[in-house]
């Protein structure tokens, strides 16, 4: 009992304290690619203490129970998963938030933010697939929906699911909201719909939504994780190089329209997780 205590404790207080320094060296790797100097790395726990401070006025109450759903939901995530909770469990109430998410920006007639809630339908309804489709590898892979049957498996999973390893690739693109998958909203000042579908998202609500994007930073970040648990080398090693890549594609990639995001997301992730499940209940 005390173990799940520690767990809980840290999925909900450590957690989105990494997932905000992982933002940061974003942010300043990010600005360094581009030639920039870029904020210090505890820049985004600075705008989170800035925007909690400031006087937040909404055109609708539904913005702020919105942004409390979404970070409760979050929250509530990623807690699940430290307790090595159920794949499918958790992958649902991270749903919840996402969609409460955009009920936000729909509940108020700004154009900018419509269209980043449209926008962010689309994108949920892309990824959203795909992630079921990597859990679904997982329990053919383990027999268990549980992550502490990953933790137990005894050959990384990297080395089974490797084309649903790339699939869990365009979701985590797509999550962390950067190119060629950023049509919703975006964290770098490169976005031509403002903000998007954090548009009316103002003071503590725009706070709660920015702590809520270090959880989920930190849940898709965890799946990644459960494809290497063999070796703490291996899964640090991994985390490092699949984030850098992530970068690197944002800072390369131009940005794709819907159609072509959902036409080119479904095609190759339905490829790519049809054919590693093909392979793995034939071998």
């Amino acid at each position: 009992m005390t173990n799940v205590i520690l767990l809980a404790l840290a999925g909900l207080i450590v957690a989105p304290l990494v997932g905000g320094l992982i933002g940061g060296i974003d942010r300043k790797l990010t600005a360094r690619a581009q030639g920039r100097f870029g904020p210090p790395i505890v820049q985004s726990f600075y705008d989170v203490a800035k925007l909690w401070a400031k006087e937040t006025t909404v055109a609708n109450p539904w913005l702020t129970f919105c942004s409390w759903v979404y970070v409760g939901a979050a929250a509530t995530s990623v807690v699940l998963f430290f307790m090595m909770g159920d794949l499918l469990l958790i992958f649902f109430v991270q749903a919840i938030g996402a969609v409460f998410l955009v009920i936000g920006a729909l509940s108020v007639p700004s154009p900018y933010s419509q269209v980043g809630g449209q926008r962010e339908l689309l994108q949920i309804l892309a990824y959203e697939p795909l992630l079921i489709l990597v859990i679904a590898g997982i329990y053919v892979s383990t027999g268990s929906f549980k992550v502490e049957a990953v933790l137990a498996h005894d050959t990384p999973l990297l080395l089974e699911l490797p084309l649903l390893f790339i699939v869990l690739g365009y979701a985590l693109t797509i999550k962390l909201r950067k190119s060629p998958f950023d049509i919703s909203g975006s964290h770098h000042a490169h976005q031509e719909l403002v903000k998007g579908v954090y548009t009316e998202y103002v003071g503590r609500n725009l706070a709660l939504v920015e702590i809520a994007h270090w959880y989920e930073t930190i849940l898709i970040l965890g799946f990644v994780a459960l494809f290497w648990t063999t070796s703490l080398i291996g899964l640090v090693v991994l985390l490092l190089v699949t984030y850098a890549l992530e970068i690197l594609i944002d800072n390369i990639s131009a940005r794709l329209t819907w159609r072509w995001m959902l036409g080119s997301v479904w095609i190759a992730g339905l490829c790519l997780s049809t054919a590693n499940l093909a392979w793995l209940y034939f071998a």
